[in-house]
């Protein structure tokens, strides 16, 4: 088995033309086994040149109340009165530590999404 570490984007575009390659391999196979390490290895170097950024919180939740067909009466339990729902889905209102908690554990939108907040309200 020659792996090599991943260390440029020439690198990396071999190493997935690698992997596309052994796709088919089964698994305890030395070509399983090569394109598991292959997989960890792309893995790591995608997580380390093209992070991921976290959802915008509002876009998040208006994802999720189209996601289960939700309204914003639906929301009500979880951010209050329709006029306070409309708030924070107009950006005029930040979620409260309480919101954010169950918002995450009703819909399961991740938390950390939901405190990503404080530099998205608008300043009415």
């Amino acid at each position: 088995m020659n792996i090599k570490p991943i260390k440029t984007d020439a690198d990396y575009r071999a190493a997935l033309k690698e992997a596309e390659s052994l796709m088919t391999a089964e698994p305890n196979t030395p070509e399983g086994e090569k394109l598991d390490i292959l997989v960890t290895l792309i893995e790591a170097y995608e997580y380390k040149h093209f992070p991921l950024d976290l959802p915008d919180p509002v876009e998040a939740i208006k994802f999720e109340m189209e996601q289960k067909g939700l309204t914003v009466k639906d929301l009500e339990p979880m951010i209050g009165k329709s006029n306070r729902v409309y708030e924070v889905l107009n950006r005029k209102r930040s979620l409260t530590l309480k919101m954010i908690w169950k918002l995450h554990h009703e819909l399961g939108i991740p938390a950390e999404s939901l405190i990503k907040q404080s530099n998205q309200i608008n300043n009415v």
